[in-house]
């Protein structure tokens, strides 16, 4: 096992992190910025380094900087969170070059998933069902709109080395796409540095599924039951749930038989996601794998009792499996509410001092966060400022649990999205569990 992890993010999963070191008996390290110098995960951990200005770019996603505070600590591990460096191929591989293990997978997994249309093309080899798209990376327009004409619009163009939404543009006619695909292309290129995009077909008013799987270096693969992210802004994600109101054990054990089975084929290693579509009539379809813990992890440890942050050092640090498939018992229902320093009627960012903060607590209620009275929520990073988890015997009791929570929680100085979950926890369509990727776009303009 490690002997000191350096923790290679900030927030609440930089603490996520900490938290599951102390009880392994692993010393930790955090990097933080000049902004972040007082943060709650930085005088959680045992040592800290300042690796540079507020800016990310100069900090947290500095590899040399990050290096150089793993070395002058002697950290024999880094963690990257999620965000930052933790889907950077060339970041893993710097580490593995020079013997500080990287949790998490390998960089040629990173690198080979890492780009959509590969990891679509060994999905596809592997006889899986994957979103019908274009085969491979679209060179030009003209081959873009080759391949929409073969699948039929609507479609969706999507950054390669997407994430988060970014780089993705929508097409309903073929006069539209032209545009659309150099306006994809220009967005991928400013966020990821790379232009490479490729087409799916898109669908009316899917869910987001996806598929939490472990593997370790023997070759075991086992899933950990669905997510239902579905309800989404932007492709951003707001609110997610386990088990999903759409699916059956049935379909659970052939959907999780996919996710398996994908993994299978990229020889993948450590903890990830494999994520899906699923259409009106219960068909799935493969969309990529994240090759990172998910900001919405907190809800399968929930309903399954697996400490994922835990099984990751375990994983990278050559452990085995603990459990096999049937050891897998999923108990009661999920929820997690993304609580973001935002206008929650204009989706404008709230940066500044917090001057209350009362987080709710009881049975079943989880909050993952740094913040606290007095904190400040800086403009230069993502509006997240905590994730509020709940757990019940079923989804009513969860909901009710949820609602009571929110009703709870208070956060003064700055504008959060508190109010807006309320007001879906309350949406009669929410309640009933009938939700797509689109419930948030209809819901905001009623």
């Amino acid at each position: 096992m490690f002997k000191k992890v350096l923790i290679a993010n900030r927030g609440e999963i930089a603490l996520r992190v900490i938290r599951a070191c102390k009880e392994l008996g692993i010393k930790t390290v955090a990097i933080h910025s000049e902004a972040d110098a007082a943060s709650l995960h930085v005088r959680a951990a045992d040592e800290k380094v300042c690796v540079g200005p507020a800016e990310a770019a100069l900090s947290y996603r500095n590899i040399p900087n990050v290096l150089s505070a793993a070395e002058i600590s002697g950290a024999d591990a880094i963690h990257p969170g999620y965000g930052f460096l933790s889907e950077n191929a060339h970041f893993a591989e710097v580490c593995e070059s020079i013997g500080i293990k990287f949790i998490g997978p390998s960089s040629e997994n990173i690198a080979m998933l890492g780009d959509k249309a590969k990891a679509r093309e060994i999905v596809m080899k592997r006889g899986l069902p994957v979103t019908p798209g274009s085969p491979g990376e679209l060179r030009s327009e003209e081959e873009a709109l080759q391949a929409a004409q073969k699948i039929g619009f609507p479609v969706i163009i999507k950054a390669t080395a997407g994430g988060g939404g970014r780089g993705m543009r929508v097409v309903n006619k073929a006069e539209d796409l032209a545009r659309a695909f150099q306006a994809a292309q220009a967005e991928a290129k400013s966020t990821f540095g790379n232009e490479s995009v490729y087409l799916e077909r898109y669908f009316l008013e899917p869910r987001h599924i996806e598929v939490q799987v472990m593997a370790d270096n023997r070759g075991h693969v086992i899933h950990l039951g669905e997510r239902d992210c579905s309800i989404q802004r932007r492709h951003q994600k707001l609110l997610e749930e386990t088990p999903s109101p759409a699916i059956d054990d049935k379909l659970r054990k052939e959907i999780g038989r996919v996710a398996v089975e994908a993994v299978k084929a990229a020889h993948y290693r450590n903890v990830g996601t494999v994520e899906f579509l699923l259409d009106k009539d219960r068909n799935f379809f493969f969309m990529e794998v994240n090759t990172r813990i998910q900001v919405e992890h907190p809800i399968t440890e929930m309903v399954t009792g697996v400490d994922l942050i835990k099984e990751q050092i375990r994983l990278a640090a050559g452990l085995p499996l603990p459990l096999r498939q049937q050891d897998v018992v999923m108990n009661g229902h999920s929820m997690e509410c993304r609580i973001n320093a935002e206008d929650p009627e204009k989706f404008t960012p709230s940066p500044g001092l917090i001057t209350k903060y009362n987080p709710p607590g009881g049975f079943g209620v989880r909050v993952d966060s740094v913040m606290q009275t007095g904190a400040i929520v800086s403009p230069h990073y993502d509006s997240m400022i905590a994730k509020l988890i709940t757990h019940g015997r079923d989804r009513q009791e969860c909901m009710a649990r949820m609602r009571r929570a929110l009703d709870e929680f208070v956060i003064e100085g700055i504008k959060t999205t508190i109010p807006l979950h309320r007001r879906i926890l309350d949406d009669p369509d929410f309640q009933k569990g009938h939700v797509s990727t689109t419930f948030l776009e209809r819901f905001l303009a009623s």
